[in-house]
């Protein structure tokens, strides 16, 4: 499909936001529904530069790094509430004296674009299921490091691309985007589609996204619903990884109900596996035998 007939969808953002990580299920129907009449591209745009100086008064977060860590765990439990994507606040510990900021998670996601751009998708979801999910200190460079190695990036140049500079300045280039648009707060979209723009700010419904692409684009772009079967939705887990039961609900148009339907069905249920993780947990594909994956270079079960 030619870049003409591609609405561009600028989703500025920070990986350890909390309704950016509840933003998910609805960007990922936006993949399914439209396809490639969609592009999908992050701008990172550091949440927090330092916790010490950082105040949301909204939410009464900030200041010590340690006192943080706690509101921040009530605020997501919070959040998860209403958004539906599960989150781990036991042991929950984002902040320390040693990691103060989050634009280490942004910095890293630009390096691994750098080294390989099919694989950021991948690392910005890892990053947020590690932070929001498995409460890991993902401001720390050894977990980034596990959490790249983790989804196939070549490390060693990875680890080149934090030390000379790059992936710093790539990310200054997407605050320096962010700051044109005066987007303060996260997430924030960004529509694009041939010569018109489009800004949306917070978190959006995919019907509202509907609503917006078919103003925009004066209806030249439908999106499609997938069928609500088990070989459809297998599919989609084989694409994705894994997914929340939410995302799941939400990209099949499917009530709990049927979604609990879906999954123990015979064609289905002995093909998938739920891991818990946090208030919640996810869905995906068992492996029936040993499985090596030539991205990784290792073998599992």
């Amino acid at each position: 499909m030619s870049e003409r007939h591609t609405l561009e969808l600028l989703a500025f953002t920070d990986p350890v936001c909390t309704w950016c990580w509840g933003s998910e299920p609805v960007l990922r129907k936006l993949q399914v529904w439209y396809g490639d009449q969609i592009r999908i591209v992050p701008v990172m745009g550091g949440l927090v530069e330092d916790i010490r100086a950082f105040y949301d008064r909204a939410n009464a977060i900030g200041g010590d790094p340690e006192q943080a860590n706690a509101q921040i765990a009530r605020h997501w439990r919070e959040a998860s509430a209403r958004h539906g994507m599960p989150v781990e606040t036991e042991g929950f510990r984002l902040f320390s004296a040693e990691t103060v900021s989050t634009y280490p998670q942004n910095i890293a996601y630009k390096a691994v674009e750098l080294v390989s751009p099919e694989l950021a998708p991948r690392f910005l979801r890892r990053m947020r299921e590690a932070s929001a999910a498995e409460a890991r200190e993902t401001g720390k460079r050894s977990v980034l490091i596990e959490l790249a190695n983790e989804v196939g990036v070549d490390v060693a140049t990875f680890i080149e691309r934090l030390n000379d500079g790059s992936a710093e300045q790539a990310f200054l280039s997407d605050r320096e985007l962010i700051g044109r648009y005066r987007a303060r707060g996260f997430p924030t979209f960004l529509l694009r589609w041939n010569k018109g723009e489009l800004l949306l700010r917070g978190y959006q419904t995919f019907r509202q996204f509907q609503a917006v692409i078919s103003t925009l684009t004066e209806l030249s772009l439908v999106g499609t619903a997938p069928g609500k079967t088990t070989d459809a939705l297998f599919e989609f887990l084989k694409t994705y990884d894994r997914a929340a039961e939410v995302e799941l609900m939400e990209v099949f148009d499917l009530t709990r109900t049927e979604l609990a339907e879906l999954l123990t069905a015979p064609g289905l249920k002995n093909r998938i596996r739920f891991i818990p993780a946090g208030n919640g947990g996810f869905w995906e594909v068992r492996a029936e035998t040993a499985v090596c994956d030539s991205n990784v270079g290792q073998c599992s079960v």
